[in-house]
């Protein structure tokens, strides 16, 4: 996945984020099969299981099944066609999510090769806000931030100022 390029300045923000939100006792499920990030967590003293690759649109059983008190989800909500079933399904009290937002000057990812690998929602900021409260979560904090990229051209342009990742804290109501 990452053999071009590694995320740093997303790996690094998401670590501080989740850091400033929950204490390393508390246990997280993170939604994806073990990634490099679930590795990263682990490095930093959190406790953490994966998902394990079941199609989570179709078959949400982890969370009756899994007992923690922070769920994450980092770059995982775009893949889903039914994010709305999920979260009214996640059984803990904390929740962390980050996606990479819709941005008007580049269309929706979709790899050629890998099924999993694509994205069905490209998200504004406004509209992850909306689905968390109408699915019965509180945000407490969120952040913003762009993603350089070492090339020539108007998109590396636009995309050294424009936001392309958000995280969200939020607590069930």
């Amino acid at each position: 996945m990452y053999e071009k390029t590694f995320p740093n300045k997303r790996f690094k923000l998401t670590l501080e984020f989740l850091q400033k939100h929950i204490n390393t006792s508390e246990s997280i499920l993170d939604l994806g099969v073990e990634n490099p990030f679930s590795k990263i967590m682990k490095e930093a003293g959190f406790s953490v299981k994966n998902t394990t690759g079941e199609d989570l649109d179709l078959n949400q059983d982890v969370f009756k099944t899994e007992k923690t008190t922070v769920v994450t989800a980092f770059e995982i909500f775009e893949h889903l066609l039914n994010p709305f079933t999920i979260l009214t399904e996640i059984k803990s009290d904390k929740l962390l999510i980050s996606i990479p937002m819709r941005l008007w000057f580049s269309p929706a990812y979709r790899s050629k090769t890998d099924m999993w690998d694509r994205h069905y929602h490209e998200f504004e900021d406004w509209q992850l806000d909306w689905l968390l409260e109408k699915t019965g979560w509180k945000i407490i904090d969120r952040q913003k931030w762009t993603n350089p990229v070492k090339k020539f051209g108007l998109r590396p342009l636009l995309r050294s100022f424009t936001n392309r990742y958000y995280i969200v804290y939020a607590e069930k109501i």
